[in-house]
């Protein structure tokens, strides 16, 4: 399908924060055009597309679609469930037992619940962790969607030579599946992994020159285990071990050493920052400002539903600046221009989708429509600071995916009715309670 936006404000994020007016082209899943439309029609006059559907934006803008960068989609069956518990009793007590319950029909019912509520804050991609990848990637393909998949093996799901197998079998396959769907080499923590474990990882990571992610430095808790067990920080140590000689990354990322920066600095890694979750379960507040200053990468997650409760790319921006504001004391931290970076082409970047990070002509169309003809948005002193402290998911007007419209103006349009996905949800929690 090919689909001309036109009269709009068009945010590129290629090369600087500037907002153009004109239109944008898309021609089945990627852009073709982006400008002035009497430059467009000079440039293509000698094949002018032909739309089936010519969208009058009326003023408002496009932008590159966010990027959840860390999530565990399927514990949408978790929100609400345990709140307002310690880290550990919380983990321990509530989610585990419950997770151990769960089905790999359940899992794909819950990612397709996650992918609804992904598509009305604009994220038009996610990084996801959790069980079943087969189930995850079913849902996304099923629903038009956009996931990279993240291992979260551990001591608990097999043997060091079975999650090394299953690792390796995945990142082949996902690799190789569907143009939605990648794959990255990662494991769920460095407190959850044995050193053979690790190790073998690391030597995955050096065959394929794949970048790893994992969990890193969340609580102090999990620092001090490690201090005590290996006698150095998670990071130095995975670092140690040739963990990161192919870059990749850490989810949290909040009790970090300077020694630990300086490792993310040298090996070109990202820190995947999680204020909702992060303040909710109490870990404490990442030091984005002084990874900013390094020019340390850094990306936006919601982690997973069971934790943040929401899913919400507005609310994270807005704490990711706040909170940094409040640490340093300083209300010119993290700025607004940067945060929105963070959470569209950061995002990106973290996640191996190159062609998905910017909207010029040859990527591919993932974007986001916002409606500036709210009250939050007015008046237009500055559209990026508007979003990023005053935005919500009532300013999504349409969310693209891949090409195709799957959100507009408050209606899905996923190939299912969101009533049984609502429906499929709470019966699954009903039978596990």
């Amino acid at each position: 399908m090919n689909t001309r936006f036109f009269n709009a404000k068009i945010l590129t994020m290629a090369g600087d924060f500037s907002i153009t007016e004109g239109e944008l082209w898309v021609e089945g899943n990627r852009i073709t055009y982006v400008g002035d439309p009497k430059k467009g029609n000079e440039i293509n006059k000698a094949a002018l597309p032909s739309f089936d559907r010519e969208i009058d934006i009326n003023g408002n803008l496009i932008i590159p679609g966010f990027k959840n960068a860390h999530t565990h989609s399927a514990m949408t069956f978790l929100r609400s469930y345990a709140d307002d518990l310690p880290l550990l009793d919380w983990l321990h007590k509530q989610i585990f037992p419950m997770e151990a319950k769960l089905t790999g029909e359940d899992i794909y019912h819950l990612s397709k619940l996650a992918i609804l509520e992904y598509l009305t804050s604009g994220i038009t991609a996610n990084f996801d962790m959790y069980f079943s990848p087969e189930n995850i990637t079913q849902a996304s393909i099923d629903m038009g969607f956009r996931t990279v998949l993240c291992a979260g093996i551990s001591e608990f799901t097999g043997s060091t030579e079975e999650n090394l197998e299953k690792l390796e079998n995945w990142y082949y396959k996902y690799n190789h599946h569907h143009d939605l769907i990648s794959y990255c080499v990662g494991f769920h923590g460095e407190y959850t992994a044995e050193r053979p474990l690790l190790e073998g990882i690391a030597a995955l990571s050096r065959k394929y020159k794949a970048p790893v992610y994992s969990h890193n430095s969340e609580t102090k808790a999990e620092v001090e285990q490690c201090l005590k067990k290996n006698g150095t920080t998670p990071t130095v140590y995975l670092d140690q071990l040739g963990m990161f000689e192919h870059g990749g990354g850490g989810y949290h990322c909040v009790h970090m050493t300077d020694e630990d920066l300086t490792v993310f600095k040298k090996r070109g890694l990202t820190v995947v920052t999680n204020p909702g979750s992060n303040s909710k379960l109490a870990s404490g507040i990442a030091p984005i400002t002084k990874m900013l200053n390094m020019g340390i990468n850094i990306a936006i997650g919601t982690d997973g539903p069971g934790s943040n409760n929401a899913l919400d790319m507005f609310r994270e921006m807005y704490l990711v600046t706040v909170l940094q504001k409040l640490r340093e004391d300083d209300a010119a931290s993290a700025p607004a221009d940067q945060v929105l970076y963070m959470a569209t082409a950061g995002g990106a970047k973290t996640m191996g989708l190159k062609e998905m990070d910017t909207l010029e002509a040859g990527k591919t169309a993932d974007l986001v429509i916002l409606d500036l003809h709210q009250p939050n948005m007015q008046p237009i002193n500055n559209i990026i600071k508007n979003i990023v402290y005053s935005g919500s998911k009532q300013n999504v007007k349409l969310t693209m995916v891949n090409g195709k419209v799957l959100y507009e103006d408050n209606q899905f349009y996923v190939g299912e009715d969101v009533e049984n996905i609502y429906k499929k949800a709470n019966e699954i929690i009903n039978r596990m309670r």
